[in-house]
């Protein structure tokens, strides 16, 4: 199953916890919990588990279906990036939650090069309609 963002999110905190426990890390160097909120992973978290519930049975639909649940999930980010001052994902992390989106279709049977071709767009063109992160 695709790693979700939230799950490296988390190792990077705690990862750079530990190396300042140990003293191997500056913590002026120190940045993960302040770029990752526990508040920001638990509304991310919940974005996810809605749009992963949505996936169930999306390779019988037709594309419409798959844009309306891309476009859900799209908005519902939207919502936590505006909720955290339009800062939520940055350039990394806007490229992670699209990699997540575009793989966890594809392991539900959805052929994203396909249903982007079908609508006159580049694969990595998948949530660019709606997407304000």
């Amino acid at each position: 199953m695709a790693e979700r963002p939230t799950t490296s999110w988390r190792a990077g905190i705690a990862e750079e916890a530990e190396e300042l426990a140990a003293g191997t890390l500056d913590p002026e160097c120190a940045c993960m919990a302040a770029l990752f909120p526990g508040e920001l992973l638990t509304v991310t978290d919940a974005v996810l588990d809605t749009f992963e519930a949505e996936l169930l049975g999306l390779a019988n639909l037709d594309d419409a279906h798959v844009f309306a649940v891309v476009e859900r999930v799209v908005l519902a980010l939207n919502a936590v990036n505006e909720a955290h001052n339009g800062g939520a994902f940055e350039t990394g992390e806007r490229e992670q939650l699209c990699d997540y989106i575009d793989h966890s279709l594809t392991e539900h049977g959805v052929d994203v090069v396909a249903l982007t071709a079908r609508h006159g767009l580049g694969r990595y063109q998948l949530t660019d309609k709606w997407r304000k992160w």
